[in-house]
Order: C-alpha cells, then sequence, then structure tokens
C-alpha cells in the first residue's frame, strides 16, 4: 500500500474532510491533496506530524506495518506486536512454513499437558 493511500484512509477513519485537517495542521489544502493523491512525496517532518496526530507509527504511515495504535488492543504486549510485525514482514511461503511450525508445537504442548494431567 503507498503511503499516500494510507494517510487517505487515516483522515477518512477520523471523519475529517481535506479541508478540515488541513485547518487543524495549519495547511493548505493544495499541498495536502498533492500528499493524499501521490503527486508528491510526502516530507519525513510532514510524516512525524501525521503520525503524531493520528497516534500511529511511521511504519504505519509508509505502509511497512499494518499495525496501528488503532487497531491494537492495549493488553496486547510489546514482545506480540513486535512478533506480529515480524510475521507480516515474511513472503506467503515462509507465512505457511511458520503457520504449520506453530500448529506442530501447539500439538506437542497439548500432548506434553495431557501426559501430565493423566500421571
Amino acid at each position: 500500500m503507498q503511503h499516500y493511500q494510507r494517510i487517505r484512509d487515516l483522515r477518512e477513519d477520523s471523519d475529517l474532510t481535506q479541508s478540515e485537517l488541513c485547518q487543524k495542521l495549519y495547511m493548505h489544502k493544495t499541498t495536502y491533496t498533492n500528499y493524499e493523491q501521490g503527486k508528491h512525496t510526502v516530507p519525513l517532518d510532514f510524516a512525524v506530524t501525521l503520525a503524531d496526530f493520528y497516534g500511529v507509527s511511521l511504519d504505519y504511515i509508509a505502509g511497512r506495518t499494518n499495525i496501528s495504535a488503532h487497531n491494537v488492543s492495549s493488553s496486547i504486549s510489546d514482545e506480540a506486536i513486535s512478533i506480529a510485525q515480524k510475521y507480516m514482514s515474511l513472503t506467503e511461503r515462509n507465512k505457511g512454513k511458520l503457520e504449520l511450525f506453530l500448529d506442530q508445537l501447539c500439538e506437542k504442548q497439548s500432548e506434553y499437558i495431557h501426559n501430565l494431567k493423566e500421571a
């Protein structure tokens, strides 16, 4: 996903028009429209401003992760988020391999716990 689509989605998810957002961020609407349409690259300092405004990471703005502060429960640990980010960076083939390994590991653990209870 391109970062310009991501910033549009964030704006729309916040129920803001381009004009409303530009007023809040003290910027010209044409400049923002060019970012959102992908006509101009979003400068780093503005990406930081957007990340702070929406409460998301720069990686989320850039499309490097699909995990944002909006869709992560506060009960999920930083370690679990890190694992999810690593998973998202894998190829589909490696995701499949990892899922098979996890299934095998969970099955072995269940068998172990079952055997302990029977003993």
